[in-house]
């Protein structure tokens, strides 16, 4: 191998997690100004503006991949139950990052792939053995300790932030009946499906937009996380998800930056904790069911 292909090699094998962190980045920030802005302005109409700032990327998107992903659907019915967990999801978020330290909120949804694991079981049909269980007991312990148990555990936006980090691992449980339905016709009907609650609800708390500072601020919230989609689904496609899915736990760094930063939010000692146990239970799944994918392409039949 000469000089130029091995530099071309190692530029090719930074470029996905270069992405993956680039793109975790844009949803922290993404986060952020979700946070600044439904302090000010109605939830029901900062989800709308930003579905609809969403939706004109989506559109130039879909219409060059072509309509017929859109027509073509597979299994309606599950199509429904992804948009419509998508839909809480997304609602639970902004309104418990209303309340609650940005670093809190990301630590709830960083926990959903615990929650996945343990429902694989029972939706999946996926086997789990007792390492995996393992796991997911320190998981939940660690959400157990950021909620800091006591007679104010289950404060509004506490139990707000567990139903939403739930719906969003209900959202990547279907996702994974729908493996067939191209990612641009899946963000359109998540958007779209945001976007329609977004106007129902709008009208309930709108609130007259300030400035034209404001206005642009509402519309970049959906290109960012557009944005932050797209690079997303590029890393994963340029790299395995071995190698950069374990990335997604910074979002939980820059969470802890950018509250500190625009909101003057210090982490408590126990979410630091919780936060440790989530991420570390999480990664431990991660890697084990890759291990087990690698063992099952040599031995099918091996047990876990």
């Amino acid at each position: 191998m000469n000089a130029s292909s091995a530099m071309a090699l190692k530029t090719a094998s930074l470029a996905g997690p270069l992405v993956m962190l680039l793109g975790m980045l844009m949803f922290a920030l993404n986060d952020a100004m979700g946070k600044w802005l439904v302090a000010n302005y109605g939830l029901g109409q900062v989800i709308l503006i930003r579905s609809l700032a969403a939706l004109l990327i989506l559109v130039l998107m879909v219409w060059k991949a072509g309509l017929g992903n859109l027509l073509a659907v597979e299994r309606p019915g599950m199509q429904f139950a992804r948009v419509f967990f998508s839909t809480a999801e997304v609602f639970c978020f902004y309104y418990a990052v209303m309340y609650l330290p940005l670093a809190d909120v990301m630590t709830y949804w960083l926990a959903a792939p615990i929650y996945v694991a343990a429902a694989s079981p029972f939706l999946l049909g996926e086997k789990v053995g007792w390492r995996r269980w393992t796991a997911i007991a320190v998981g939940f312990v660690g959400v157990i300790i950021t909620l800091e148990p006591s007679s104010a555990m289950f404060t509004m936006p506490a139990v707000i932030s567990i139903i939403g980090s739930g719906a969003f691992a209900f959202m990547l449980i279907s996702g994974r009946f729908l493996r067939g339905t191209p990612d641009s016709a899946l963000v359109f009907f998540q958007v779209t499906g945001a976007g329609l609650a977004g106007l129902v609800a709008a009208p309930l708390d709108w609130s007259p937009i300030a400035s034209s500072t404001d206005l642009v601020l509402l519309g970049l919230l959906g290109i960012v996380a557009m944005a932050a989609h797209m690079l997303v689904n590029r890393a994963l496609k340029i790299s395995d998800a071995a190698t950069v899915a374990p990335l997604q736990y910074t979002l939980l760094l820059w969470a802890v930056i950018f509250g500190w930063m625009f909101f003057g939010d210090v982490p408590r000692f126990g979410m630091l904790i919780g936060a440790g146990l989530i991420v570390a239970s999480g990664l431990f799944i991660f890697i084990r069911e890759q291990a087990l994918k690698k063992r099952e392409k040599v031995l099918p039949s091996i047990p876990e």
